[in-house]
């Protein structure tokens, strides 16, 4: 599930780029963005506001394919949630709120941290009616000072109709895979390529260095 997933998410990516869309999601980006060399960023645990631990999984791994195809070095989850796990036993820190992005970055060596929250992951049955509603909230966290450097958010309503319970359950299972595609392709058109990015065109050369 998981790799279709991945695939997915970059083909939707793919798509946006050569068709050359411009983000009409909501969204904020810090002035210099492109003046803090952003190339390291670790995907922070997301903060699931659900009780699908599986959505949460399957959205940070959607998230860590599209941060690489946009140009930016991928980073371990498991090594990731190693180094935050250490911190937690080294401070005895047992509390559910999440590490501060500067401390991400000590731990890291990264240059910004993704924070990614699952604010929901619900199918409603009314009749033959069940709308699925997943939302997202995704900031990236300067790692040095924990300023907000970019940040997104969008909601996705899938409606079904059917005559029977059974048959709109299956419709609403096959419905988060492609909800989670869109909310990733939608928010991250905004986002800034990196420095690896394959799409970028070559740095234009000033007459003077010809020779």
């Amino acid at each position: 599930m998981i790799n279709k997933l991945k695939s997915g998410v970059v083909l939707c990516l793919m798509v946006c780029v050569m068709s050359g869309c411009a983000s009409g999601i909501s969204h904020t980006i810090a002035p210099d963005y492109n003046q803090g060399a952003i190339r390291l960023i670790a995907l922070a645990p997301v903060d699931n506001k659900t009780e699908d631990a599986q959505a949460a999984r399957l959205l940070r791994e959607g998230i860590l394919e599209a941060l690489y195809f946009k140009g930016y070095p991928r980073i371990p989850l498991s090594m990731i949630d190693e180094k935050l796990t250490q911190h937690r036993d080294r401070n005895e820190d047992n509390s559910k709120s999440g590490i501060p992005p500067e401390v991400i970055g000590k731990l890291l060596g990264v240059d910004a941290v993704m924070c990614c929250s699952l604010l929901e992951w619900d199918t409603s049955f009314i009749s033959m009616y069940a709308p699925t509603t997943v939302s997202v909230s995704l900031e990236l966290k300067d790692a040095g000072t924990g300023a907000t450097l970019w940040s997104s958010k969008y909601r996705v309503v899938d409606r079904h109709y059917d005559f029977t319970r059974k048959r709109l359950e299956l419709k609403a299972c096959q419905s988060y895979e492609p909800a989670i595609r869109e909310i990733i392709c939608e928010t991250f058109t905004s986002l800034p390529d990196g420095p690896d990015f394959v799409g970028k065109p070559p740095p234009e050369k000033k007459f003077w260095k010809i020779w």
